[in-house]
């Protein structure tokens, strides 16, 4: 089975899962996040990872009030092959 390794740090919000509070998004000392311009199905407007800059510190986590909304994967992180990971 192939697996695939993180290079750098990486953020993923969970679409369906954010309410568009942008607490993550106040809260990133490194302003990786951002508001998407789509709507969830609940009519949010989603926070998302730009895709770079990612120090792995949690803060977001950490100052999201949905649980699993966002989860922080550090570099090195092993992915299986069948797990598929969405930036946007």
């Amino acid at each position: 089975m192939s697996k695939h390794i993180l290079e750098n740090h990486l953020t993923i919000i969970q679409p369906e899962i954010c309410k568009g509070c942008g607490l993550c998004i106040a809260a990133c000392p490194q302003n990786v996040l951002k508001f998407h311009e789509k709507f969830n199905t609940k009519g949010y407007h989603y926070a998302y990872y730009v895709g770079e800059g990612c120090t792995g510190c949690n803060v977001c986590f950490y100052a999201c009030p949905e649980p699993e909304a966002v989860a922080v994967y550090k570099k090195g992180h092993v992915f299986p092959e069948n797990q598929e990971v969405i930036l946007k």
